[in-house]
Protein backbone atom coordinates (compact mmCIF):
# COMPACT_ATOMS: atom_id res chain seq x y z
CA UNK A 1 0.00 0.00 0.00
CA UNK A 2 1.12 3.57 -1.07
CA UNK A 3 1.81 6.33 1.70
CA UNK A 4 -0.66 8.91 1.23
CA UNK A 5 0.86 12.57 0.53
CA UNK A 6 -0.44 15.87 -0.27
CA UNK A 7 0.74 19.51 -0.81
CA UNK A 8 2.03 22.20 1.60
CA UNK A 9 -0.58 25.07 0.85
CA UNK A 10 2.30 27.22 2.01
CA UNK A 11 5.40 26.25 0.29
CA UNK A 12 3.87 23.40 -1.62
CA UNK A 13 6.46 20.79 -0.65
CA UNK A 14 5.12 17.17 -0.43
CA UNK A 15 3.29 16.23 3.52
CA UNK A 16 3.50 12.53 3.28
CA UNK A 17 1.11 11.06 5.85
CA UNK A 18 2.33 10.11 9.29
CA UNK A 19 0.83 7.70 12.26
CA UNK A 20 0.50 10.66 14.80
CA UNK A 21 -1.86 11.87 11.91
CA UNK A 22 -4.66 9.23 11.44
CA UNK A 23 -7.32 10.64 12.78
CA UNK A 24 -6.87 14.09 11.77
CA UNK A 25 -5.33 14.01 8.00
CA UNK A 26 -8.13 15.33 6.28
CA UNK A 27 -7.68 18.54 8.54
CA UNK A 28 -3.50 18.88 7.83
CA UNK A 29 -2.65 21.74 5.51
CA UNK A 30 0.86 22.31 6.60
CA UNK A 31 4.51 21.10 6.36
CA UNK A 32 5.52 22.76 9.54
CA UNK A 33 5.39 25.53 11.62
CA UNK A 34 6.61 27.95 9.94
CA UNK A 35 4.16 27.69 7.03
CA UNK A 36 1.25 27.58 9.86
CA UNK A 37 2.02 31.04 10.74
CA UNK A 38 3.46 32.17 7.14
CA UNK A 39 -0.38 31.39 5.61
CA UNK A 40 -0.31 32.52 1.97
CA UNK A 41 -0.39 36.10 1.49
CA UNK A 42 -1.61 38.95 -1.22
CA UNK A 43 2.31 38.79 -1.96
CA UNK A 44 2.33 35.09 -2.42
CA UNK A 45 -1.36 35.30 -4.70
CA UNK A 46 0.45 37.90 -7.02
CA UNK A 47 4.09 35.69 -7.32
CA UNK A 48 1.55 32.93 -8.53
CA UNK A 49 -0.30 35.18 -10.97
CA UNK A 50 2.73 36.72 -12.28
CA UNK A 51 3.66 33.36 -13.19
CA UNK A 52 0.79 32.47 -15.23
CA UNK A 53 0.47 35.49 -16.75
CA UNK A 54 4.55 35.23 -18.17
CA UNK A 55 3.79 31.67 -19.47
CA UNK A 56 0.66 32.58 -21.00
CA UNK A 57 2.59 35.01 -23.26
CA UNK A 58 5.08 32.60 -24.02
CA UNK A 59 4.63 29.63 -26.92
CA UNK A 60 3.70 26.91 -26.05
CA UNK A 61 6.10 24.51 -24.12
CA UNK A 62 8.05 27.71 -23.38
CA UNK A 63 9.92 28.20 -19.65
CA UNK A 64 10.38 30.90 -17.45
CA UNK A 65 13.04 30.55 -14.71
CA UNK A 66 11.74 32.05 -11.29
CA UNK A 67 14.10 34.93 -10.78
CA UNK A 68 12.30 36.41 -14.21
CA UNK A 69 8.92 36.76 -11.27
CA UNK A 70 11.02 37.52 -8.56
CA UNK A 71 12.36 40.38 -10.77
CA UNK A 72 9.10 42.06 -12.04
CA UNK A 73 7.83 42.15 -8.45
CA UNK A 74 10.28 42.41 -6.24
CA UNK A 75 12.05 45.59 -7.36
CA UNK A 76 15.24 46.36 -6.09
CA UNK A 77 15.76 43.55 -3.63
CA UNK A 78 14.54 40.71 -6.20
CA UNK A 79 16.89 38.41 -4.82
CA UNK A 80 14.54 38.64 -1.23
CA UNK A 81 11.75 37.25 -3.88
CA UNK A 82 13.11 34.13 -4.95
CA UNK A 83 11.77 31.44 -2.66
CA UNK A 84 8.60 32.73 -2.12
CA UNK A 85 8.83 32.76 -6.66
CA UNK A 86 9.76 28.88 -6.47
CA UNK A 87 6.78 28.30 -3.36
CA UNK A 88 4.53 29.91 -5.76
CA UNK A 89 5.91 27.73 -8.74
CA UNK A 90 5.12 24.31 -5.87
CA UNK A 91 1.65 25.30 -5.31
CA UNK A 92 1.09 25.84 -9.15
CA UNK A 93 2.53 22.35 -9.66
CA UNK A 94 0.11 20.77 -6.95
CA UNK A 95 -2.95 22.66 -8.47
CA UNK A 96 -1.94 20.82 -11.55
CA UNK A 97 -0.80 24.42 -13.61
CA UNK A 98 2.52 24.13 -14.24
CA UNK A 99 5.56 21.97 -14.29
CA UNK A 100 9.25 22.29 -12.69
CA UNK A 101 11.94 21.07 -15.18
CA UNK A 102 15.49 21.03 -14.82
CA UNK A 103 17.49 19.94 -17.80
CA UNK A 104 14.60 19.82 -19.67
CA UNK A 105 13.13 16.91 -17.62
CA UNK A 106 10.05 17.20 -15.28
CA UNK A 107 11.34 17.20 -11.33
CA UNK A 108 10.02 16.61 -7.92
CA UNK A 109 9.13 20.20 -6.91
CA UNK A 110 9.84 19.07 -3.23
CA UNK A 111 13.19 17.23 -3.80
CA UNK A 112 14.83 19.66 -6.71
CA UNK A 113 18.00 21.63 -5.84
CA UNK A 114 19.45 24.50 -7.80
CA UNK A 115 18.27 25.83 -10.80
CA UNK A 116 15.01 25.27 -11.96
CA UNK A 117 13.04 26.20 -15.05
CA UNK A 118 8.44 26.51 -14.65
CA UNK A 119 6.54 25.46 -18.07
CA UNK A 120 2.91 25.07 -18.28
CA UNK A 121 1.38 21.60 -18.13
CA UNK A 122 1.48 20.00 -21.49
CA UNK A 123 -2.27 19.01 -22.06
CA UNK A 124 -3.43 16.53 -24.69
Amino acid sequence: MAVPTKSCVVCGRTITWRKKWERNWDEIRYCSERCRRHKVSPADTALESEILRLLDERAAGATICPSEVARNLGGKDWRASMEPARQAARRLVAAGEVEITQGGAVVDPSTAKGPIRIRKVRRG
